[in-house]
């Protein structure tokens, strides 16, 4: 047990008033977890800002919020969060699943705009907060830190069936610079946690899980729900200073026993590996970007004794759904490691642009079918672009280029369109394009994804026309995206070239930047 960590106790009686929850048959995510508050209550649940809180005391603010949203929104389905690296946050998830509603993450960071569209396309009127600001037209605010905790209070697990109701709605970037909502159900998230289960990884109460994601990027959900499901505790990234030292920090000095993390935080850490010994580590994921063999092996060496793996998947199949343990040869394409094969209940195949199979070595898009498969986006019309049926199955368009090796691994090879990850979240250049395009009022601007001095991949903007000053225009596209959406860098050129078609050579243009 941490030297500083302080429980707080509190019978098992004021969770679940007089009767313990009886479950019969398989237990899904929820039932483990109210599980875990009945047999590990005086455990640490989080670490959070480098304070220990336990079940116990996680269970309490879960009630208190419970019994909040049943006094003030009742019938209200879709909920939004204004999230923060705090108990109530997470504590209003867990209260929102358990009353069998739906969450919708709102970043405070986001410009009001953003979140403003958010909030109308999922039909937010309540948001959950730890305090009564409200930036936001027309919703109400439900403080989530004001009312004293009720000892009295009970948690309590919605009575009907919660399948097809939805666990959370998370937005991504759109190509019309409107975000598209992507609803995950709980027969998405339960199918995605039974499936991790029958990777065989040996984790239970004593594994310190490592939760490096903003709650808007859907990596965070396993890294948080994993650990809740097992009693082990989760260790947040404090947010001030520098992320990923503060990251290196958190995973040395609290031993963090299973992290997954995007590729980018190996090039940042990549200058100190030699110094880097994380002897407790006993799974290191890496998911959100290509990743690269090299620092790959470098890294291996300081997590010696660590599982190692690339896992793969988009925010439409619930978390990731394909995966790859690395071995001694480690597969790889242009120097990307393999993203492996699907795990359970999930399928992949690759397709023309007629859709038609394509056998194993051909390249072609990479396309997903099976249970973790989001029912569509809150867009009907983005829905019919992004899936197709065949055979019976309903299969999602990833956008990205692939194909299926001999062994029966996946092989990334790149994106089919322009959309990049940077830091690990998803972003559809065009978006930025269509905003810069607005701001100017000309056509003539592009974005592309380059690679910096230190090898991470960052945005820039070309301008065609000579120089000028574009502070001005930056300014104002800082309240239309989120920061990571912010150019790196802006470039000037005479004129744009084209190819064969008459269109903007986008290669070119890298290569002229360069």
């Amino acid at each position: 047990m941490p030297p500083d960590f302080a429980p707080f106790s509190i019978a098992l009686h004021h969770f679940f008033g007089s009767k313990q929850p009886v479950f019969s048959g398989k237990m899904n995510f929820l039932n483990k977890i109210i599980s875990v508050f009945n047999t590990h209550a005086e455990a640490p649940a989080f670490c959070i800002q480098n304070k220990f809180y336990t079940y116990s005391d996680l269970g309490l603010v879960v009630a208190s919020i419970q019994s909040k949203i049943k006094e003030n929104c009742p019938g209200e389905q879709n909920l939004g969060i204004v999230i923060k690296d705090d108990l109530e946050t997470y504590a209003s998830i867990l209260a929102i699943f358990l009353s069998g509603k739906t969450y919708i993450p709102i970043h405070p960071a986001y410009p009001v705009e953003r979140a403003s569209q958010i909030i109308e396309q999922a039909g937010i009127k309540y948001l959950l907060s730890k305090t009564e600001n409200n930036t936001y037209p027309n919703v109400t605010v439900i403080a989530t830190g004001k009312t004293p905790l009720d000892e009295t209070g009970s948690i309590s697990l919605a009575a009907f069936p919660l399948d097809e109701t939805n666990a959370y709605i998370l937005f991504t970037s759109g190509s019309t610079g409107v975000p598209k909502g992507v609803p995950i159900t709980c027969h998405n998230l339960d199918s995605f946690v039974n499936a991790f289960d029958a990777l065989g990884y040996k984790t239970d109460h004593n594994d310190r899980f490592l939760q490096m994601f903003e709650l808007t990027f859907d990596l965070s959900v396993m890294s948080y729900l994993i650990p809740l499901c097992t009693g082990a505790c989760v260790y947040t990234v404090p947010d001030t200073g520098m992320k990923f030292t503060n990251i290196y920090n958190v995973l040395e000095t609290r031993k963090i026993t299973f992290a997954l993390m995007v590729p980018s935080v190996l090039a940042n850490l990549r200058p100190y590996f030699e110094e880097i010994d994380l002897p407790d580590m006993r799974y290191s994921l890496f998911c959100g970007e290509a990743l690269y063999k090299d620092v790959l092996q470098e890294w291996m060496r300081c997590v010696p004794n660590a599982v190692v793996e690339n896992v793969y998947g988009p925010t439409e199949a619930t978390i990731f759904c394909l995966t790859y343990k690395i071995g001694g040869n480690i597969t790889d394409y242009n120097g990307i490691v393999s993203i492996g094969a699907p795990m359970q209940d999930m399928d992949a195949i690759v397709v023309d642009e007629a859709y038609k199979q394509l056998p194993d070595g051909e390249k072609g898009e990479l396309c997903l079918y099976g249970n973790q498969l989001t029912p569509g986006y809150l867009n009907a019309e983005k829905t019919r672009e992004a899936f197709f049926e065949q055979n019976g199955k309903r299969y999602y368009r990833t956008g990205d280029i692939a194909f299926r090796n001999e062994e029966g691994n996946f092989i990334y090879c790149g994106r089919i369109d322009h959309q990049v990850k940077i830091q690990g979240f998803r972003i559809e250049l065009s978006e930025i394009e269509f905003h810069l395009r607005a701001i100017t009022g000309s056509s003539n601007v592009v974005a592309l994804a380059v690679n910096s001095p230190n090898g991470l991949m960052q945005i820039s903007v070309v301008f065609e026309g000579g120089d000028r000053d574009t502070t001005d225009i930056l300014e104002i596209l800082k309240t239309k995206v989120p920061p990571y959406m912010i150019p790196a860098q802006v470039h000037f050129v005479i004129a744009f070239p084209l190819n064969t078609s008459g269109k903007t050579d986008r290669k070119a243009l890298q290569k002229m930047i360069a």
